[in-house]
């Protein structure tokens, strides 16, 4: 069952004096259909760089699951991986590309296309991610970095997968940050 993630949002009275607007649970939690202990919650969105405050902010987060950020925006996302499960191991690239699908983002599954896990994805965007709690594994082309609680990566538009290989659930924080490949850069990946 997913666990409600406290969200407190504020902003300003009609004197412009600090107010909170809300506080409570996150409205937008996605649960995978195959794992439900598979989880993410949608904190925040911005839809544009420099973002526009408002006296108090309309909710961004309802609607269809997006996994990417809107052009110039950005995402908080909290999100729940289980210890990674032989169903997961045993995906091939279709079963792969389906579950990006159910992401909203198909065409970032890189499994089949060189990527060495079924989760392998490339998303044109900057991602903080902050280990909040357990252990995970980043999967990357060639090689496999071990993170903790406490661990913060900064993936820069990579080819990679997080694979949970403790017996323990893992929380992660990510807020990815829309961008765009050089060009150069962009014709490797092609």
């Amino acid at each position: 069952m997913a666990k409600q993630v406290r969200r407190v949002v504020t902003g300003h009275d009609p004197d412009g004096k600090a107010i909170v607007i809300s506080d409570g649970p996150a409205p937008f939690v996605h649960v995978n259909a195959v794992n439900p202990e598979w989880y993410s919650t949608d904190i925040w969105r911005t839809r544009e760089t420099p973002v526009r405050i408002a006296t108090a902010a309309e909710e961004p987060t309802l609607g269809p699951r997006r996994q990417m950020p809107d052009k110039r925006g950005t995402v908080l996302r909290i999100n729940h991986f289980p210890p990674e499960n032989e169903a997961v191991r045993q995906m091939d690239p279709q079963a792969s590309r389906a579950a990006f699908a159910a992401l909203g983002n198909e065409k970032a599954a890189t499994f089949g296309k060189g990527g060495r896990h079924p989760l392998m994805h490339r998303t044109e965007t900057i991602d903080y991610a902050i280990v909040l709690a357990g252990e995970i594994t980043m999967v990357l082309d060639d090689v496999d970095v071990e993170l903790s609680a406490g661990d913060i990566v900064v993936q820069c538009g990579t080819n990679h997968a997080w694979s949970n290989r403790s017996n323990a659930p893992c929380v992660v924080a990510f807020v990815l940050i829309d961008g765009a490949f050089e060009s150069e850069l962009a014709a490797k990946l092609r």
